[in-house]
């Protein structure tokens, strides 16, 4: 009988499921809107604001108004009618139940106990109280709520320069306890800036102000707006404390404005007071000044150990003074390289910021902070001492991760994987980094020719070195990139092994990147070289693996007068292609005319036994490639914002330069080769962009873009599988799994389809469907398809927008 003690305990664990048994009961129940309005009381159904007798439909307007309707999904009130399932007065129900039952011997309490039928009354209320939280209760017309969202109105237009509009309102009530509310806003003349006039007390502010005054916020001649006062002071806050201006802050700025007997114009004054200090028993007021950085002092191990020793190491570096409670570990030159406050330069919140931001992105430092103060030695007041204060992370850094997986590929799979993270290597804040990936796992796949209940497994391992710059041997890129753009360079190398029951396949890569970004917005990235080299293993057991090609392989070769019978298996009832030899030998007597059949159908071969070749010949591809990419979302939570990513590859280029200069051996087709494997050559490029947009409460509107082509060349007349493209998933055409659209219109008969050209386009409505639950309408178009390749099946092949 614990039960009931059980669920009343660990009722708001699965709040989830108790919603979903809510909303059944809520769609199956007979619906009234208005069962818990009290009498008297009336709901709010709509609300409607009018520019005269213009219906407005601006979302920014109507996000003002501080009452909401209930919210909906699509046109039902669903969450107002969950909350109507709660009882209201679930409280005295029980406080009668329970004097019903005091001092009794009931039937439940002889059947079950005294003390569970209290916990099922308790699970009860705690059933109501859910139901109720996760509901929403009825929005109530209001006359207060109404006359406050009438000034409120009024305000903003006020602030945008309709300085005597009116906000009038009506409610309406009908007799089904419904009620809808009017808003009509007379705005009446708007109000123009017609004057600016500046009283700059100090003169280092005003000489400021006058260099960069033609950025003002502020226009004359254009509708007042209270944002623009805003925005202004913003922009004079952010102006000083970038040209020196060390101690301003925003609230020494005053905007004063006059529009009595002005004809709807707005006359401004900007009062920039001086800087108020207190001395003895009063304040008194100073004249802003321009403050330089006169030294950077850096404390390399400011750890809480260290707090009551002295400082023992020192060194000094073009005007960075470096101290340590320790033997220093960092070497001063590539430590100061990379921090972009500068000694002599003119104080900067930018710089300040940027300094931070590096130093946080170094991966070697925890909490890194900066203090400044006067020069007590310069008895003008203007120089500055900053403190970098920095406090190392741990040197060594340990993860291990283990998990147990099934798919539809494989019954049971068991992975881990480890890595250790080495910090400041060369003294430079450089990191170096190794992983080490394992897995094994049981699948039924017919290839799988041994008794084994793990066939699958992959080995790998990572090496990666990042360096918290542009690594050039000899060549100072400082002046090229600085440090403010938070450039790095990595170094990486990478190794895997996979059995899995498949073409198995042995992986080298090695890539040298570089990465920077001028702005929060902009991203660049350069990788230099990327090198891939991938060997399959067991390439004669392509069609063990890709069934459907093998069986239309066979289809063919049953309909062919002539073939050679030793090709076949030695069942008569069911007759196959033996695997490799038979089916290699069909496709060759088919290539050099031994068996004659029909275009179509030599067509057809070729087309599967170049599928074959392409897919179980090794890969060598070395390329280089340039990413751009622009992003407006300044954190976690902006949900309106945009993304551009540009990406060009090419590869190949070098390694045909030194295939042509070294006179390098040449495969049958006539194609250059590097230890016997014909590298790739081709440029790819990809653009892709995305759009979000808040519509209003919390509610989303997105949309994606994406083109990408690959076009080969030179040295290979196709891409590698590995750099192909692909369609279907649940980031793309989501009516297809991946890898199972396309190309073209030929209906996807291949395990994994790729090609080398694509579109892809998608738009989608987010919405919160009630708690923690969310959904989301979306359309999704696109495709892939071939094009400048070798494949030349018309369903496949992309001849214009009509494909």
């Amino acid at each position: 009988m614990v039960f009931l003690d059980y669920y009343s305990a660990h009722l708001k664990k699965h709040v989830a499921q108790i919603s979903l048994f809510i909303l059944l009961i809520a769609l199956l129940s007979g619906c009234n809107a208005v069962k818990r309005v009290p009498d008297g009381e009336h709901l709010l159904v709509d609300h409607t604001i009018y520019d005269g007798d213009e219906k407005l439909n601006d979302a920014e307007v109507y996000n003002l108004l501080p009452q909401k309707l209930n919210t909906r999904l699509l046109t039902y009130p669903l969450r107002l009618h969950i909350y109507n399932q709660a009882r209201s007065n679930i409280d005295s129900i029980l406080a009668v139940q329970a004097a019903k039952r005091a001092g009794k011997n009931t039937f439940w309490v002889r059947t079950l106990s005294r003390k569970q039928v209290e916990a099922f009354a308790k699970f009860k209320k705690s059933i109501n109280t859910t139901i109720k939280e996760t509901g929403e209760a009825p929005t109530l017309a209001s006359e207060a709520i109404s006359e406050k969202t009438a000034n409120k109105l009024a305000k903003y237009y006020a602030n945008n320069g309709y300085f005597n509009a009116t906000v009038d309102y009506e409610i309406t009530r009908n007799d089904n306890k419904r009620a809808t509310a009017d808003y009509t806003v007379t705005k009446r003349n708007v109000y123009t800036v017609d004057s600016l006039k500046t009283f700059i007390k100090s003169p280092a502010a005003d000489s400021i102000y006058k260099k960069y005054k033609k950025d003002s916020r502020i226009q004359l001649n254009q509708p007042y707006k209270a944002t623009d006062i805003a925005n202004e002071i913003g922009r004079l806050t952010t102006l000083y404390r970038n040209n020196g201006l060390y101690h301003f802050d925003a609230d020494r700025i005053k905007f004063i404005g006059d529009t009595v007997n002005t004809n709807n114009h707005a006359r401004l004054e900007l009062f920039i007071n001086n800087r108020i200090i207190t001395s003895g028993d009063g304040n008194i007021n100073v004249p802003f000044k321009v403050h330089r950085i006169k030294k950077v002092n850096i404390i390399t191990d400011n750890t809480f150990a260290n707090q009551n020793k002295q400082l023992s190491d020192s060194t000094t570096y073009e005007g960075y003074n470096f101290y340590s409670y320790d033997k220093l570990r960092y070497r001063p030159k590539a430590l100061a390289n990379v921090i972009p406050l500068k000694p002599g330069h003119v104080y900067k919140d930018t710089e300040r910021t940027a300094t931070l931001s590096r130093l946080n992105s170094l991966r070697t430092f925890k909490y890194p902070s900066i203090e400044y103060r006067e020069d007590p030695a310069d008895s003008t007041g203007v120089d500055l001492i900053a403190t970098i204060n920095l406090t190392p992370l741990d040197r060594y850094k340990l993860r291990a991760d283990f998990n147990v997986s099934t798919s539809n590929i494989q019954q049971v799979g068991i992975a881990g994987f480890g890595s250790i993270l080495t910090r400041n290597i060369f003294g430079g804040a450089e990191t170096l980094e190794l992983s080490l990936r394992g897995s094994i796992g049981a699948s039924d796949d017919a290839a799988n020719t041994e008794d084994r209940f793990f066939d699958i497994t992959e080995l790998g391992a990572d090496l990666k070195l990042t360096f918290p710059r542009l690594f050039f041997p000899f060549i100072n890129t400082t002046n090229i990139i600085p440090p403010e753009w938070e450039p790095n360079t990595l170094l990486s190398v990478g190794v895997s092994s996979q059995e899995n029951i498949g073409l198995d396949k042995q992986t080298f890569t090695g890539g040298l990147s570089y990465q920077w970004k001028p702005t929060r917005k902009k991203t660049f990235r350069l990788d230099l070289s990327d090198a891939q080299y991938v060997r399959n293993l067991k390439s004669t057991n392509y069609f063990n693996i890709y069934n459907n090609s093998f069986n239309d392989l066979n289809d063919i070769a049953l309909e062919t007068n002539g073939v050679n019978p030793n090709y076949f298996n030695s069942d008569v009832d069911d007759p196959e292609l033996t695997i490799p030899s038979g089916a290699q030998l069909f496709i060759r007597d088919i290539q050099n005319g031994t068996l004659t059949v029909d275009n179509d159908t030599r067509s057809d071969v070729n087309a599967i036994e170049e599928r074959r070749d392409r897919l179980t010949q090794n890969n060598l591809i070395l390329s280089t490639a340039f990413t751009y990419t622009h992003n407006t979302k300044t954190n976690l939570f902006d949900d309106t914002f945009s993304r551009f990513r540009g990406r060009l590859e090419l590869s190949g280029n070098l390694l045909d330069a030194v295939s042509s200069l070294a006179d390098l051996p040449r495969a049958e087709d006539g194609s250059s080769t590097i230890f016997g494997v014909r590298f790739s050559q081709y440029v790819k490029t990809e653009l892709d962009f995305v759009k979000h947009w808040n519509i209003g409460g919390e509610s989303i509107f997105a949309v994606r873009a994406f083109g990408g082509i690959a076009i080969p060349y030179g040295n290979s007349n196709s891409i590698p599988f590995i750099r192909s493209f692909f369609a279907g998933g649940t980031n793309d055409n989501r009516g297809w799994r991946p890898y199972q659209l396309g190309p073209g219109s030929t209906g996807g008969a291949n395990e994994f389809n790729e090609a080398n050209l694509k579109l892809a386009f998608n738009g989608e409505l987010r919405f919160k469907v009630i708690g923690g639950f969310e959904g989301a309408l979306f359309v999704d178009a696109g495709n892939i398809w071939n094009v400048f390749d070798n494949v030349d099946e018309p369903g496949a092949v992309f001849s214009g927008f009509d494909s």
